[in-house]
């Protein structure tokens, strides 16, 4: 296995940062590694801290009278210049649990108030996005919401549309669109199941 001799904080931003890693392949050779991490700095990343720690939080969430809709955001993302549809997600404030952030998410991103469905931790622990290039992990929250849109919470910097897809939807964004790929798997799943949280009361688990 590869190690870790040095690691170098390369940026200095509130949100995302650089790292440079110098390291030692598992057949001896020397070689930098970079990744990206919303750690403020060396000792905040999971190769220091050893732990998972969810930065984010993304909500699966079901609503429409029969529950039959799927709520998505479309939103402008910068790294690929155009929408992607995602679930509503945001980062975990300190002193939150994940339930509380995801409904402070919903809401600010949408101005409906969700419900969260209380699950086996092992549907809502932190799982990572792009191990590849940076240790953030993200947890999911399950829930239903209810409400009116609203877009007054927003951030000013933000550029969201709210969607409501139905099966019939969610079959041509997934042919058509650009997806987030956590929102994709479950959106594929959502086609076919008649019940779509069935899977987090399934007794196997």
């Amino acid at each position: 296995m590869g190690k870790i001799k040095e690691i170098l904080k390369i940026t200095d931003n509130p949100f995302l940062n650089y790292y440079e890693l110098h390291t030692v392949t598992k057949d001896g050779t020397d070689k930098k590694y970079f990744m990206a991490s919303r750690a403020r700095d060396v000792d905040g990343l999971e190769i220091s801290r050893g732990k998972t720690k969810a930065d984010g939080v993304a909500m699966y969430v079901l609503t429409g009278p029969e529950k039959d809709r799927v709520l998505l955001i479309r939103q402008f993302r910068w790294p690929i210049g155009g929408y992607v549809y995602e679930f509503p997600a945001g980062l975990v404030e300190e002193g939150e649990d994940y339930s509380e952030a995801a409904i402070r998410e919903v809401y600010e991103e949408t101005g409906l108030h969700l419900t969260p469905v209380h699950t086996d931790p092992m549907f809502s622990r932190p799982y990572y996005m792009t191990d590849g290039m940076t240790d953030e992990a993200c947890a999911l929250v399950y829930g239903y919401a209810e409400g009116d849109i609203r877009d007054q919470h927003l951030e000013e910097t933000e550029e969201i549309e709210v969607v409501l897809a139905d099966r019939a939807e969610v079959r041509r964004i997934l042919k058509e669109e650009r997806v987030a790929v956590n929102a994709a798997l479950h959106l594929m799943h959502f086609l076919h199941d008649r019940e779509p949280f069935a899977f987090l009361n399934d007794e196997k688990n």
